[in-house]
């Protein structure tokens, strides 16, 4: 049956106003004021906003890491995900086969029978010979893949070196794909790591201190550089450092087409979390910073520098040895509990996939440092453009897949680990008193959450064929 969303305040990446939506089917057939259709399922939208549902470029479920996975995986994820008032997820396939097509069939055999939300995949690059380049440029053709990550960390398992990086942007360039990049400094981190063993100094804020933030910086100049000379698009994930963002506003002034991501976690924590009794639960790579950090990225983001917010979403329990209830059901999965006494062997990555919207709902727009019009714009309607998703997702406009979220921007909400639907045993935000939440979320025109009760299901979601040769914003 169709549906008619009446009475509510339309919030896009550049407009307010008050219009209604009719949906048919999958998709949004008409945008307009006072809309009156006989026959259609109405839904009462009056006091609340109406927004794009959101668009999570950067996760990574059901990922084997240190002899575990992260816990969340295609179901579970997606489902939290929405909860949220997340409706596309993008995240990463490891390079592990001979080919890429193994790779990517391993991945669809993971996701497609448990997606919730829809969904679609980067390719990671983390070896790269002439078979591998000729792969390269069909991805966007065969599977829909218009973006690979590439990494200057994680020597000896994902890094590629710098010749390698400038040939893969060339052939990428050449078919429409998008390289990413996680900046980091391999070669000092290795070191650190080697001393930081030796003399010790195995705690989680030893983690940190073996990552510094040079490292980030200096890699993003010189990833900006070879995508320079490559005249390639390139993106930066997860960025961190102040000396990022300025490194990145440096590149653009100079006509560079390089973009940038922040996450919610490097907006509002320090690295003094690690330093806690539940450090262990902080741990990822790259690391949190300090207060300027956070600062000079929120900088970053109110003026444009920074394009996206993504969550980089990689959970694991805090403590994988006791069980906790999901879905009726106990559910224990190895995680931090592995690195106790070894910063190395603790599994990388933090929940966030549910989180992403709330908390910058109420620390960026609630507390002034960003207007509704950008929150869309950073949360759906950007990586939508950037990753070949728009106009399908990310907006409300004729055409347009029905994605929406209702916000009730008047609600309170206690939040922690009860309320959210992560599979995992804690939360970052935990105690914090969030002020605006989705109340309900569709999917392709279908209610699947409404005021806290789920309706979505597992296979529910759709595999997202992108484009290639996307817009640089």
């Amino acid at each position: 049956m169709d549906k008619l969303i009446k009475n509510g305040i339309l919030v896009t990446e550049s407009r307010t106003f008050q219009a209604d939506i009719h949906i048919s089917g999958e998709q949004i057939q008409e945008v307009a004021p006072g809309l009156s259709i006989p026959g259609v399922e109405v839904v009462d939208a009056s006091g609340m906003l109406v927004m794009p549902g959101g668009v999570d470029a950067h996760v990574h479920l059901n990922l084997p890491m240190f002899g575990t996975v992260s816990s969340d995986d295609h179901y579970t994820g997606h489902r939290a995900a929405a909860f949220g008032g997340t409706t596309t997820c993008l995240d990463f396939i490891p390079q592990e086969n001979e080919t890429l097509a193994e790779d990517i069939d391993a991945w669809h055999q993971r996701a497609d029978s448990l997606a919730a939300v829809d969904y679609g995949f980067h390719m990671n690059i983390t070896r790269f010979d002439e078979k591998i380049a000729a792969e390269m440029a069909k991805l966007p053709e065969r599977d829909g893949i218009s973006s690979i990550k590439v990494f200057t960390a994680y020597n000896h398992r994902l890094r590629l070196d710098d010749g390698g990086i400038f040939k893969a942007m060339r052939v990428a360039r050449d078919a429409g794909i998008l390289t990413m990049l996680h900046a980091e400094g391999g070669d000092v981190i290795e070191v650190l790591v080697d001393e930081a063993i030796r003399s010790g100094k195995v705690s989680p804020l030893d983690h940190a201190l073996s990552r510094p933030a040079w490292g980030a910086v200096e890699a993003v100049l010189r990833a900006s550089a070879l995508a320079a000379q490559a005249e390639a698009p390139l993106y930066i994930v997860h960025m961190n450092a102040a000396g990022e963002v300025d490194q990145l506003q440096y590149a653009r002034e100079q006509g560079l087409s390089v973009m940038g991501e922040t996450c919610p976690q490097y907006l509002l924590f320090t690295s003094d979390k690690l330093a806690e009794e539940d450090g262990a639960g902080w741990v990822c790579s790259p690391p949190l910073r300090g207060k300027k950090d956070n600062e000079r990225l929120w900088q970053g983001v109110q003026s444009g520098v920074i394009q996206v917010i993504g969550t980089d979403h990689c959970p694991f329990f805090l403590n994988g040895t006791q069980q906790i209830q999901y879905e009726g059901k106990g559910v224990a999965i190895p995680g931090k509990e592995l690195g106790n006494g070894d910063f190395t062997r603790i599994p990388n990555g933090l929940p966030g996939i549910e989180d992403r919207l709330p908390i910058l709902w109420t620390h960026g727009v609630g507390a002034g440092r960003i207007t509704p019009n950008q929150f869309v714009a950073l949360n759906a309607t950007n990586p939508a453009r950037i990753f070949g998703l728009y106009p399908k997702k990310g907006t409300l406009q004729p055409g347009a897949d029905a994605d929406i979220a209702i916000w009730d921007t008047t609600r309170a909400v206690r939040y922690g680990v009860k309320k959210a639907h992560m599979r995992t045993d804690y939360n970052l935000y935990e105690g914090w008193t969030l002020h605006g939440m989705p109340v309900k979320v569709f999917l392709r025109g279908k209610l699947i959450v409404d005021d806290g009760k789920w309706f979505g299901q597992a296979g529910g979601g759709h595999y997202q064929f992108r484009t290639a040769g996307n817009p640089i914003l």
